[in-house]
């Protein structure tokens, strides 16, 4: 049995080297298979809200939800687990010579070679001496997500057609990091081009896109045209291991208590072995002999089984609430207590009282709910590459964005479920309108949303396909960096080991900071004893936010600056609001320290007197 290069968790899978994203191994460097390329036993994951959601955003009738597949560790099992392609396939020979250029000046530089000329893997030099080879560091793609080998011979001549078939050599002077100083060259013809002409924004250079999609197999290509569809797409040049190489598009949701949880978790164990076949309530009493079915469907009467059936079959009903509104307006109008306090639920929470509380707190927070237990369910439903496409402040993705697809006819997407817990604060709404109204804030508010609008023009996205969201969700934000910060030196969890959900709509505000993994790590009670003192967490957190190690530069940003490229931001930098992104959920954009407490700006903008 061949050991494999590697392992990579499922949650990563869906996170960072789904469908599309390329990986590094120790010789080569490969482009993950799309899910038509997935195969083994997947757990079936049963999530109705988030499968409603994915549905709609893909266009289709009805989605399924799956984990990944594992790894079968019998080596005369059958094949299982998730196919790769190699992915650049033009190679940089470690053929290290220089190449004194007609100015004098010495490059380093090594042959260019396709995968089909490398013998067993290497590189056969003049000297007929194998060398070993590395990936190139370039590939070309769109913003569609398609993605292939740039033509290298079209780019050393500046010529599609060139007909000269010469040895191309890749000339590097100093780090490398310097695209200026990177040249690919032809032997035969002595044809010489620097990458930056390829870097060139908005340029032709690597000719139009073709649409490849080789994460789909060989024969995927997909017509590539424009967001309005009247332009063909041009080729950007990508860096195969930069950041902005790969962004999943993911989409979550918390579970919640209902009173048909018990009816459609009993269907689930037996549905699509058994009762997906049922077309009559008669179908329901045969398939009940089976002992199976019987146990599952104990103490449940046939005429509910039979209605979850139809309306399995019918589709999901659609529900204009958006996810997070449904999850806030159940914490907010539950009563002290919600779900059932059992080792396998899926939601359990209390509220706790706000005796205690610094009056100045208790004007601003309606409640705080201690979850004992949650479930979080995360689905992928495709990719982007250049630019990240999140879902906006209401957890919902863009139906009309540009997206990579994950599968050629998809009729599943990956998902994963976190167990954990957390703590929530829910705000008072009036204290929140009657701050809108003071004239510093609207000001403030002025500066952030000419930065968003200055953000938008650099990147060339309309005016309709963008909205500001809004001061109360930055400043929601900003204290919810400011308290993962506090309550990771208390509660036990690491700081990027804690996550942020923020409730800024119309049915309320709030935040819920909670912990997520696959196994029950997340549920180890430290974030619930936190929030039985977490009060004097919060002055932490205020206390952290007044002062900033780069203030007064901090401070006294200008989100609409050209000094940096730092529009989405106001007073926040790596020393006081900045966190992993693993716990952000808007990729440490929009954020204001300004609006949540006062700093030595003096903008009087803050949420928070200076007296709590």
């Amino acid at each position: 049995m061949k050991i494999p290069s590697g392992q990579i968790r499922q949650s990563q899978i869906l996170t960072t080297f789904g469908p599309g994203a390329m990986v590094d191994l120790p010789n080569y460097s490969i482009i993950i298979g799309g899910l038509n390329h997935w195969r083994g036993d997947r757990s079936r994951i049963h999530e109705e809200r988030l499968e409603e959601r994915v549905a709609e955003i893909l266009g289709l009738g009805r989605v399924s939800l799956y984990a990944p597949p594992v790894d079968e560790q019998d080596p005369s099992g059958p094949r299982t687990g998730i196919t790769a392609f190699t992915f650049p396939t033009w190679f940089v020979a470690q053929d290290d010579s220089t190449w004194k250029a007609p100015n004098g000046k010495e490059y380093r530089t090594r042959p260019l070679i396709r995968w089909r000329s490398l013998v067993k893997g290497k590189y056969l030099n003049a000297e007929r001496k194998k060398k070993p080879v590395v990936p190139v560091r370039f590939v070309q793609a769109c913003a569609n997500g398609h993605i292939s080998d740039i033509n290298w011979n079209a780019f050393a001549h500046n010529n599609l057609d060139a007909p000269c078939r010469g040895q191309l050599w890749l000339d590097e002077s100093g780090s490398g990091n310097d695209f200026a100083e990177i040249f690919v060259r032809c032997e035969a013809c002595k044809a010489r081009r620097p990458l930056s002409d390829a870097t060139v924004p908005y340029s032709k250079v690597l000719g139009r896109c073709l649409g490849e999609r080789p994460w789909l197999g060989p024969v995927a290509k997909e017509p590539c045209l424009s967001r309005d569809g009247d332009r063909p797409l041009y080729n950007r040049l990508l860096v195969r291991s930069a950041s902005n190489a790969y962004f999943a598009q993911v989409l979550s949701v918390i579970s919640l208590p209902d009173t048909d949880a018990k009816l459609r978790e009993a269907v689930n164990q037996v549905y699509e072995d058994f009762l997906q076949y049922a077309e009559e309530l008669n179908d329901i009493r045969k398939e009940r002999k089976k002992q199976k079915v019987l146990n599952a469907l104990e103490g449940l009467s046939n005429e509910a089984v039979w209605a979850e059936i139809q309306r399995r079959k019918a589709g999901f009903s659609n529900t204009k609430k958006s996810i997070k509104q449904v999850e806030i307006e159940t914490l907010l109008a539950s009563p002290d207590e919600v779900g059932e306090d059992v080792s396998e639920g899926d939601f359990y929470a209390r509220a706790r009282k706000l005796e205690g509380l610094n009056p100045l707190a208790t004007a601003r927070i309606e409640r705080i709910i201690l979850v004992h237990r949650l479930r979080e369910v995360v689905a992928q439903v495709g990719f982007t590459r250049f630019e990240a496409a999140m879902p906006d402040i209401e957890g919902e993705l863009d139906i009309n964005v540009r997206r990579a697809a994950l599968d050629i006819d998809p009729t599943w997407v990956p998902a994963i479920e976190n167990r954990g817990e957390g703590v929530f604060i829910a705000f008072k709404k009036q204290a929140i309108d009657q701050w809108l109204k003071q004239k510093a804030v609207r000001e403030r508010g002025e500066e952030l949303d000419r930065g968003f609008q200055k953000w938008c023009n650099t990147r060339g996205i309309p005016q309709d396909k963008a909205k500001f969201p809004g001061l109360p969700y930055i400043m929601l934000h900003s204290l919810s960096h400011l308290l993962i910060t506090a309550v990771s030196l208390e509660c036990g969890y690491a700081a990027s080991a804690i996550r942020e959900r923020i409730y800024a709509g119309d049915s309320g505000y709030g935040i819920l900071l909670y912990t997520g993994t696959s196994g029950n790590d997340g549920t180890l009670g430290g974030l619930v004893q936190i929030g039985k003192r977490i009060e004097l967490l919060l002055i932490s957190a205020l206390e952290l936010g007044r002062l900033c190690s780069n203030d007064p530069v901090c401070a006294q940003h200008e989100p609409e600056s050209d000094a940096e490229d730092r529009f989405l931001h106001g007073a926040a930098c790596h020393g006081c609001l900045l966190i992993a992104e693993t716990s952000c959920e808007r990729r440490n954009d929009f954020l204001d320290r300004a609006l949540v407490v006062n700093t030595v700006s003096g903008n009087s903008a803050a949420f928070f007197p200076d007296e709590l």
